[in-house]
């Protein structure tokens, strides 16, 4: 039987190259919308933090109608920590749109995602997006994109790609690069033309490959999948199994069965080979898992998810304010919580360690944690976590670490700076070419070597620099590599942080707190210039005598102090500290808070 009614495509790119803009205008020119409906840019970003930060996280699905012909898309996540995303999804689809911002051309992340594409055997449609803005590179970058396609061993189906030129904010596309259409009937058209019917069979027994996971507080876990063969009906009982785990064998029944429309969910009551489905009723389901019928339990072989790079110790929070802002501080807490989403995120790991109030957190880069960081700490989670390390591998004895190709683009004349950090950092520029007023370097540099390195990169280029990285292969052990040049200034007691203490340790460095501001003996409330750790006493009282006035702390000028977002905190703090999370605040210690003990394990620590 072949679908000639559905086609299941996923789009794909680089971060910021215009992937859920272009979404936005398939929903708009596709009437999913009403005439009159208010709706909000970039729709599909529905989660708190991706509106935030203007990134995709999650892959998502949604459904559009085009001449009869029903098109399942999913927008998958540009930047690379959440590649796992988009590994995922790819056994869902029989085809994808590679978008390739005009500009900028094909970069890290392009050539990831690609790669993965390839590999699956799917078909292409090359989308050229943003060529209306001023500096695109409508000659050059469509020659880009096809020796990409060349390096990575494209079939000839695939070399034959079809070209399309958009701008997804103005929702325009044509065939060639001279003048763009009244709207993207283009894009539909080839869609529809270039991707062929999927050939399936509803007769067989009914099998399901699960490669998402929601969570409904009304209904519980909700699987998301393709059928790969055979009819699903609401309230069939299923046997659930999986290709990696052969014991499991858990018979069910579904509750509900859905599928996709626009951005809601329809109950229905059968769906057939090739359909996009949700369902509910397996409360213990999980990605990658199959869902067969119970006359043929025959699990499909799920894709092999890239391995993480980069671990942190999650713990729970023994500071002398530990309880005091969270709702959830415990161990137990902490536990269920990383388990749990060990279920939805293919791409994490979690394992125990010999303390049992702290797990190792592996992921695939500081962002990829930064976001369960971040979103556990919203709902009101409480708990420490140690700076970034990245996961070696022996390989005939000999130690290799995780390399990654990072690309900066500048603006010419700020190359210096670039190249004098990342020679700090171990890294080896593979080639440096001019665009237009900016430049473009290319380096294969140690995942650690980028620890810490974006703040400093934005402050050398004045905020104008892009950066953007994705793993590249394991590599010998290139060195060591400074993690930092400069110290901490450690609170020495606890209590109130007071403008005198503070007029005092502001000429010591830069300052991360206020006047008013709790702090307890350990904690760091700033930045030394020079590498040694120096201890402060912000908390410190001017003692007032009858020659001075009690008003005389009104001439202390206090500069603003500097205030770190989580991933500049997470850059910011090293070996011997911690960062105490809570929902209301961060805040960076040391692991060891007594001054007296700590100094003593510093000093053991030089002699060894």
């Amino acid at each position: 039987m072949l679908r000639k009614d559905l086609r299941n495509i996923a789009i794909i790119a680089h971060v910021d190259h215009g992937k859920t803009t272009l979404v936005d205008q398939l929903l708009k020119q596709s009437h999913t919308f009403r005439e009159n409906q208010q709706v909000d840019e970039r729709v599909m970003d529905s989660n708190d933090l991706e509106r935030e930060r203007g990134i995709t996280i999650l892959a998502k699905n949604t459904a559009i109608h085009y001449k009869g012909i029903k098109i399942n898309v999913i927008d998958t996540p540009g930047h690379a920590d959440f590649s796992g995303e988009v590994e995922r999804v790819m056994k869902m689809v029989n085809g994808v749109l590679i978008l390739v911002d005009a500009a900028e051309g094909p970069m890290p992340q392009t050539r990831f995602v690609m790669q993965k594409a390839l590999e699956m055997g799917h078909k292409c449609i090359i989308v050229i997006n943003k060529v209306d803005r001023p500096d695109a590179r409508l000659d050059e970058v469509p020659d880009e994109v096809l020796e990409l396609l060349m390096d990575l061993d494209a079939n000839d189906d695939q070399l034959e790609s079809p070209f399309i030129y958009c701008s997804g904010r103005t929702g325009r596309a044509s065939y060639t690069p001279d003048e763009l259409g009244p709207d993207l009937t283009p894009l539909f058209d080839t869609i529809i033309e270039h991707f062929p019917p999927m050939e399936v069979d509803d007769t067989a027994p009914a099998q399901i490959l699960v490669s998402s996971i929601d969570y409904n507080e009304y209904v519980g876990r909700i699987g998301i999948g393709r059928i790969e063969r055979g009819t699903i009906l609401a309230n069939e009982s299923v046997v659930v199994c999986n290709y990696n785990r052969p014991e499991l064998h858990d018979a069910g029944k579904f509750a509900n069965l859905y599928q996709i429309e626009g951005l809601n969910r329809v109950s229905v009551e059968k769906a057939v080979a090739g359909d996009i489905v949700c369902f509910s009723g397996l409360e213990k389901i999980n990605i990658g898992d199959t869902v067969c019928v119970s006359s043929c339990v025959e699990p499909v072989k799920f894709v092999n998810i890239s391995n993480p790079t980069v671990a942190m110790y999650f713990s729970v929070n023994d500071s002398p304010f530990a309880g005091k802002e969270g709702k959830f501080v415990t161990t137990r807490h902490l536990h269920d919580r990383l388990y749990r989403e060990l279920l939805r995120d293919v791409s994490l790991r979690v394992e125990d360690t010999d303390s049992a109030d702290s797990y190792k957190v592996s992921g695939r880069g500081e962002m990829h944690l930064s976001i369960l960081i971040e979103t556990m700490r919203r709902e009101g989670y409480e708990f420490q976590v140690s700076p970034p390390k990245v996961l070696y591998k022996d390989v005939d004895g000999e130690r290799y670490e995780p390399v990654e190709t990072a690309i900066f683009d500048v603006p010419s004349g700020m190359e210096g700076s670039v190249i004098t950090g990342m020679g700090a950092r171990k890294g080896t520029l593979i080639s440096m070419q001019a665009i237009g007023s900016r430049t473009r370097l290319e380096y294969h540099v140690p995942s650690r070597g980028l620890f810490g390195y974006k703040s400093e990169f934005l402050t050398a280029t004045k905020g104008e620099g892009v950066m953007s990285s994705v793993f590249f292969d394991y590599e010998p052990y290139k060195g060591e590599i400074a993690r930092r040049s400069t110290g901490s200034l450690i609170a020495f007691e606890t209590g109130d942080a007071v403008t005198y203490g503070l007029f005092n340790a502001q000429g010591r460095g830069t300052l991360f707190i206020g006047a008013g501001t709790p702090v307890y003996g350990g904690m760091v409330v700033g930045e030394s210039p020079k590498s040694d750790d120096i201890n402060v006493n912000v908390c410190k009282e001017k003692h007032l005598t009858n020659t001075r006035s009690s008003a005389s702390d009104d001439a202390l000028r206090l500069i603003t102090p500097k205030v770190m977002s989580l991933e500049e905190s997470l850059e910011f703090i090293n070996d011997d500290e911690l960062l105490e999370v809570t929902p209301k605040s961060l805040r960076v210690r040391k692991r060891i808070l007594d001054s007296e003990l700590r100094a003593k394990a510093n000093a053991k620590a030089k002699k060894q």
